[in-house]
Parts: C-alpha cells; structure tokens; sequence
C-alpha cells in the first residue's frame, strides 16, 4: 500500500511517515501544501493519502477534492481544526476519514483501515451500478430492435427476439451489439 502523506509542518509529516512505515506502509511521496500534493498524486499514483487540512497555497479538503474528481483513493484528513464547517467540507469533498490532531498511531490505523474499507464498498457498489446500466442500455436496445423487427417484418416477439439470439450466437457477437446494428440499420 503506498501512500502520499501531504503535512506542512516538518514534524509531523516526519511522524506520520515513521507510523505509517512501522505499519507496513510504503511512504511513496510526502508533501508540504496542497498544490505539491496534488502534483504528486498525479505522478506517484498511490493507493491512499493522508492530508493536512491547513496547508499553503491549497488546502487539504480541496486538493482532496481534485485528487478525488481525478482518480479516485482512500483519503484521510488529519487536523488540529474539528469544527463542523471543515468536517462537512471533508465529508462533501468525498474523504473517508477525519482524525483529529493530536493522533497516536493506535488512532491513525484504524482511520485508515475504516477509509479503506469505506473506499471498498463504495468501488464495489460503483462496478455494481456499472454492470447494471450496462445491462439495461442492452435490454433497451435488444427490446427496441425487437420492435423494429416486429414490425418490418411481422414477426411475434418471439420470434423476433429468437432472430436476434440465432444472429449473436453465428456472428459471435453480444446480442446487444446485433440489437444495435438493427437499430441502425433500420433506423437510417
């Protein structure tokens, strides 16, 4: 698992790379603003950041937001700030945790392994939602190039929809493809 650590005062990013190592973690970049962070998510690709709220030139929420809306990962926000305002404006930038400083390391696992489970579920349940608006998009065109074939040719349903599955297991081709180019074919 590496991670981006993105904390503007020396120590406590110094501290956090040694909890997270101990940990087993692989420290792949450290940052010390928002606008460095962000550069190094695009470069360095890791699996998970852990940011500083209150950094120069862009703060944490934000650069979490933008490395978000780029490339989805884990995020934690660590501050020494706990007001509700900046743990609203973490929870709708998209971060799966938010630790308060001061932070032992027994404090800083567990918000990770919460973010990364969160981070998880929320990719599992994407792919889901994914494969199932694949899978209506195939079920609107198979069902509308069996209406066009209903009527150009006057076939029943079933029959129209057994000339759809006889044409995808020749061609060897989804029939959602074959749907598609009766579509086309009859619609132009």
């Amino acid at each position: 698992m590496r991670v981006l650590v993105g904390e503007d005062e020396t120590l406590i990013r110094l501290d956090l790379k040694a909890m997270l190592e101990r940990a087993g973690y692989e420290v792949c970049a450290e940052a010390r603003d928002g606008l460095e962070a962000l550069e190094l998510a695009r470069s360095e690709q890791p699996d998970l950041a852990v940011l500083d709220v209150k950094m120069p030139r862009l703060d944490g929420i934000e650069a979490a937001r933008r490395m978000l809306d780029e490339r989805p990962i884990p995020i934690v926000i660590v501050s020494a700030f706990t007001e509700q305002s900046l743990v609203a404006r973490a929870a709708d930038a998209g971060v799966f945790g938010y630790l308060a400083k001061p932070f032992r390391e027994h404090d800083l696992l567990p918000a990770i392994a919460t973010a990364r489970a969160r981070f998880g579920e929320l990719t599992a349940v994407r792919d889901q939602v994914d494969t199932l608006a694949d899978a209506l998009a195939a079920r609107k065109a198979i069902e509308r190039a069996k209406g066009i074939l209903m009527e150009k040719q006057a076939l029943t349903e079933d029959a129209a929809f057994a000339r759809l599955r006889k044409a995808s297991q020749v061609s060897g081709r989804p029939m959602r493809v074959i749907a598609e180019a009766v579509i086309e074919t009859f619609s132009a």
